[in-house]
């Protein structure tokens, strides 16, 4: 490991690796702190960023990332999320699923982006937040042109519609909403205000009382939650964050629906990327994820040519060469290799805030937990690949939390891996099904 993963793991906070960790012993991926884990991602860093900045001085990009199962797109796009919240960006995660998130609904997915959002502040959800603070800066910026205390209202209604002067073109409702919170809290109705609240974020089945006080009707359509987009970017923007970070996550669930909604759902697709291409988005930093199969196979992207045509990347060049601008990113997967860097970057992750730091770097040292991540792979029938959130599982709960917590516990003697069908993803499971973990040996 380098002279900076050590560093690090040592400088981190107490709260900052405890988060990671718990995770990881859960199976999951962090919901931050992802830049303690980062190995290998340096050679995107550069180009990222780049896009990053170009998003922040108003422009607006897509990216298309693709990798197999266990290859890390969720833990690439948080640790992309959280570079981005660094640099003053929201961020929002949307699982794409055809029950709760059906991609072909733009207002669905328009609502769980708003419950999703969040900032370096403000967890999820962040809306209201982000719109209070956007009545501060209107505030202020009248009271810096010079308004009275008794001309403020009227001059922040003057801000208001020229700053939304493009979204009303294509959603008047959304500013019809931002003046009937205002109002609803003016007169110091929580009620109606959170109501109003939840019906700009996309929200259905509002009351109509709340909906008929701020002059809006029904409820956000696909068509409208373009709309309602645009007019969040502008107020994020004018309350002080410098963009919006969006990832539509495990898109290629689009497979698996009906064809006719699978149809609706490419077609939506090609749309977000026409109208992030064309500008509509200033401050839209857009990432959808999916597999190979997905942008590759005819029941995904090639199956409508002019998402196929956009989306189009060359990769049969050695992966090392990858290009990192292009509108797609290639996760090549973890080797057992890497999967040992990583394993040896949370030992020493936990043992920096561990009660027993010597005793777990000297008996989980780099050979234990080479043997580990080799012997996880063997009992997911050698498919290094899609390891690292069960091998990163046992390496935390059953090993160094043991050795951390037991004076006499040595992996070598009293721990043998064992997996079982419980602990594994649907994935997983279909590659232990051949191979037994009994059958695994752990060489120590």
């Amino acid at each position: 490991m380098s002279t900076a993963d050590v560093s690090r793991s040592a400088h981190a906070s107490a709260a900052r690796r405890r988060a990671v960790i718990d995770a990881l012993r859960r199976g999951a991926v962090p919901e931050s702190g992802l830049d303690l884990l980062a190995t290998g991602l340096d050679r995107f860093e550069s180009a990222l960023d780049a896009e990053l900045d170009t998003v922040a001085s108003g422009g607006s990009v897509f990216k298309a990332v693709r990798g197999e199962y266990g290859s890390g797109k969720t833990f690439f796009t948080r640790w992309l999320g959280e570079r981005a919240k660094r640099l003053g960006f929201a961020v929002a995660e949307v699982q794409i699923s055809e029950t709760e998130t059906p991609l072909h609904k733009l207002e669905t997915v328009y609502r769980r982006l708003t419950e999703r959002l969040a900032t370096a502040s403000f967890p999820p959800s962040a809306l209201r937040p982000v719109v209070d603070a956007w009545f501060y800066a209107l505030e202020e910026d009248a009271l810096a042109a010079g308004a009275t205390e008794d001309e403020l209202a009227d001059e922040v209604e003057k801000l208001l519609t020229a700053r939304l002067a493009e979204v009303s073109r294509h959603a008047p409702s959304f500013a019809a909403a931002l003046r009937g919170y205002r109002s609803a809290l003016a007169t110091g109705d929580e009620a109606t205000a959170a109501a109003v609240l939840a019906w700009l974020g996309g929200q259905p089945h509002v009351a109509a009382a709340a909906r008929r006080s701020a002059g809006v009707r029904g409820d956000l359509d696909h068509f409208g939650a373009l709309g309602f987009l645009q007019g969040l970017l502008t107020v994020l923007r004018d309350s002080g964050h410098r963009g919006l970070f969006v990832v539509l996550d495990e898109v290629e669930t689009l497979q698996r629906v009906r064809s006719d909604a699978r149809d609706k759902a490419l077609n939506a697709l090609r749309q977000l990327i026409d109208e992030v291409h064309s500008g509509r988005f200033p401050g839209l930093y857009l990432v959808i994820t999916g597999t190979p199969a997905f942008y590759d196979g005819q029941q995904g992207v090639q199956r409508l040519a002019p998402l196929a045509q956009r989306l189009a990347t060359d990769f049969t060049t050695d992966p090392r060469f990858d290009n990192p601008r292009a509108v797609q990113l290639r996760l090549p997967g973890f080797t057992h290799q890497s999967l040992v860097d990583l394993g040896v970057t949370i030992r020493d992750l936990y043992a920096a805030g561990a009660d027993s730091a010597d005793r777990v770097s000297s008996l989980a040292d780099d050979t234990y937990v080479a043997d580990l991540a080799r012997a996880v792979g063997g009992a997911l029938g050698g498919k290094t690949g899609v390891a690292p959130r069960l091998f990163l599982k046992k390496l935390v709960g059953d090993v160094l939390d043991r050795i951390d917590q037991f004076v006499d516990f040595d992996p070598r003697q009293h721990y043998r891996l064992t997996v079982t069908s419980s602990e594994l993803t649907d994935v997983e499971r279909n590659l232990v099904a051949s191979v037994s973990a009994d059958d695994i040996e752990l060489d120590v």
